[in-house]
């Protein structure tokens, strides 16, 4: 595949998991795959009440999430460096100038700084990188927001993993620097959209 991933076994992986959600095949322990009395019963079927037709929509939408996810492992595999450097080109892309990464040790909270553009005017903005698979919590926002608050006017919080409903529920407060939080989720979505890191080829569905 162009991702560098292997068509066998990635058509493999596909086709378990649609038995698995149509309850023809389980996972009754890490590593072990089983059929179900329903996945016996179909087996036991003439061939031609076996064949299920086609959904090229299905097909495409399921694609377009196992992308997705391989693009959220990409990230992950990243260093904590690399990842504040994805950030940047992320935020490059989007129309920020001037952008700065902090040097490697301790930077105050601050992971990269630069400028967004607004008509004539333009605005400071901070951003912080956390490369995690856990949850990014209130007290990291609040963190955050100490560092920046006086300095900038919008800070921007990054991580391959996602928010707590708490860390959601401070980002925007009355009288306090607003944090703009994106998630793995997120940043694949923009990934996509603007083709960073991504070469879209368009796919056509015949209905």
């Amino acid at each position: 595949m162009e991702s560098g991933g292997n068509k066998w076994t990635n058509r493999i992986q596909w086709v378990r998991q649609k038995l698995i959600d149509s309850g023809e095949m389980y996972n009754p322990q890490r590593g072990v795959w089983a059929i179900t009395d329903k996945g016996r019963n179909r087996v036991h079927l003439p061939v031609q009440m076996q064949t299920t037709p086609v959904n090229l929509v299905e097909i495409y939408e399921d694609y377009e999430e196992d992308f997705k996810s391989q693009l959220l492992d990409k990230l992950h595999e990243l260093t904590p460096r690399q990842f504040e450097e994805f950030a940047k080109k992320l935020l490059q892309v989007y129309g920020f100038v001037d952008l700065i990464v902090t040097g490697v040790g301790p930077d105050g909270g601050i992971d990269g700084y630069g400028r967004l553009k607004i008509g004539l005017a333009s605005m400071n903005v901070a951003f912080q990188c956390k490369r995690w698979q856990g949850n990014v919590g209130r007290k990291e926002i609040q963190q955050f927001r100490g560092a920046i608050q006086g300095n900038y006017e919008q800070g921007i919080f990054f991580t391959t993993s996602d928010f707590t409903t708490q860390a959601t529920g401070i980002s925007f407060q009355q009288g306090a620097v607003p944090i703009i939080l994106m998630n793995g989720n997120g940043i694949v979505d923009i990934m996509i959209e603007k083709g960073l890191g991504v070469v879209k080829k368009p796919l056509y569905l015949f209905l």
